[in-house]
């Protein structure tokens, strides 16, 4: 029975076809607002001999633009920072990211990405859901439901918000971790940096741990005995919910003390890692997340939205990230999990090579772009050491190798070894999947 049950957790959805698996579980090191790539991956001194001037028709091709810059001359502000070659592969990345420079050979530069939203929600929701209105299941309520757990004592999909240290006005929805219309235990588990992680985890005061035991009992027996009736699968999501609550309320303290981590690992991931909630004690937390066996897990670290003071504003955000993400991928692979472990690094969209505002003072930042943006992957089947894709000159539109979203989708899923044409879940009549019915490719030069 013991085994039955084991075998039934691991065979996840109903019909998924299985390949080969490269990576046993993925963090995702979302950046939300939508990195500059000409600042930090994109380089492109060529564009110094264009400043100041208007973005040729020829370039831009009609690309809409948002509200905020449509009505102001789209003149060029060439990238603002240096950058230099890294590692073997010489990568050329920004000063801005000096540590990701010391992990260069171990990371996989996707210069080709694109999209076909410009706002952030929209664009965001297709970046986690394959789709830009809101009601999919995001990327890991997918992979919960396809792969099933491998932990019962912990939810297969956690959700880490960064603390900032100052507000930020960039809204995360629910909905970018929610499960859509698949059973609603698929959806991811936000994670609070706060006294309680987990809000109405912990048992009243004076509530003995015996009688919580036995309250769950009765209720579970009433549950059965509703869902006999009703049919409702919901009913058998809240009796599972209710016993991996049980479970958490021993797990997730002992997950969240940081107190038994050694020095070398605040060393590691920088000083901000012992601010509980901050990105770089995230970054520690997913890491013991995925020795846990933890499937999906999700870091968001919003404020990546540089309209203006693009100088200030999006150092701050490097220097919250730099360190930590470096950390993360040294941490992986001296721990022997970076071979089974898929990171990916990468926001909804790219910035534009028009400066918003006035382009060459300290003031300007960027616009929101689609057509083209740079992502990084490390471990779990991906080549390391390599760049893939191309832009033009400026920056602006993809001329070699384009990635489309659905196919980074349908990558990570074959790198997890499920075929995303066969990952398939029947709701209003019909069989949706997360790369949907446009195609999508599996991107094969860039794996092992």
């Amino acid at each position: 029975m013991a085994l039955a049950s084991l075998l039934a957790r691991e065979a996840g959805g109903a019909g998924v076809s299985r390949l080969a698996p490269k990576a046993r579980r993925v963090i995702f090191l979302t950046q939300s607002g939508g990195p500059s790539q000409l600042e930090l991956f994109d380089h492109k001194p060529g564009l110094r001999k264009w400043a100041g001037t208007e973005l040729p028709e020829s370039v831009r091709q009609g690309q809409r633009l948002t509200t905020m810059t449509a009505n102001q001359k789209q003149l060029i502000l060439p990238g603002i920072t240096r950058f230099f070659q890294h590692g073997r592969s010489g990568a050329a990345i920004s000063e801005w990211l000096p540590h990701l420079g010391r992990v260069a050979d171990d990371v996989c530069f996707i210069k080709s990405m694109t999209t076909d939203q410009i706002n952030h929600a929209p664009a965001m929701t297709k970046f986690l859901t394959g789709h830009q209105l809101a009601g999919r299941p995001s990327m890991g309520a997918w992979l919960s439901y396809g792969l099933g757990s491998v932990n019962q004592n912990l939810p297969d999909y956690l959700v880490l918000i960064s603390k900032m240290l100052r507000p930020s006005d960039q809204p995360l929805y629910d909905h970018y971790w929610g499960s859509g219309f698949l059973p609603s235990r698929h959806q991811g588990v936000k994670l609070r940096n706060s006294k309680d992680p987990v809000l109405y985890l912990r048992d009243p005061d004076g509530l003995p741990r015996e009688l919580r035991r036995g309250m769950l009992d009765g209720l579970g027996e009433l549950n059965q005995m509703r869902f006999e009736s009703a049919g409702d699968p919901e009913i058998l999501t809240r009796i599972r919910q209710y016993e991996m609550a049980f479970r958490m309320q021993a797990s997730v303290p002992e997950l969240t003390d940081l107190s038994d981590e050694p020095d070398s690992t605040f060393e590691l991931y920088g000083p901000d890692s012992r601010r509980p909630g901050s990105y770089a004690a995230n970054c520690v937390l997913a890491r013991r997340l995925a020795e846990r066996g933890v499937r999906f897990i999700q870091l968001f670290h919003p404020d990546w939205d540089h309209h203006s003071r693009l100088p200030s504003w999006c150092t701050a955000r490097c220097r919250d990230t730099d360190q930590p993400s470096a950390a993360l991928v040294k941490d992986l692979k001296q721990r022997g999990m970076l071979d089974d472990t898929l990171v990916i690094w990468g926001g909804e969209f790219g910035r534009g090579v028009a400066g918003q505002g006035q382009w060459n003072s300290p003031e300007a930042g960027r616009d929101h772009h689609p057509r083209c943006f740079t992502l990084w992957m490390a471990g779990g089947g991906v080549k390391p050491g390599i760049t893939y894709g191309a832009t033009d000159d400026f920056s602006y539109n993809v001329v070699e190798n384009p990635v489309h979203v659905r196919d980074l989708h349908a990558t990570a899923l074959h790198l997890l070894g499920v075929d995303h044409e066969r990952l398939t879940y029947r709701a209003q009549g019909l069989d949706f999947r997360l790369t949907g019915v446009e195609e999508a490719r599996v991107v094969r030069d860039v794996l092992l």
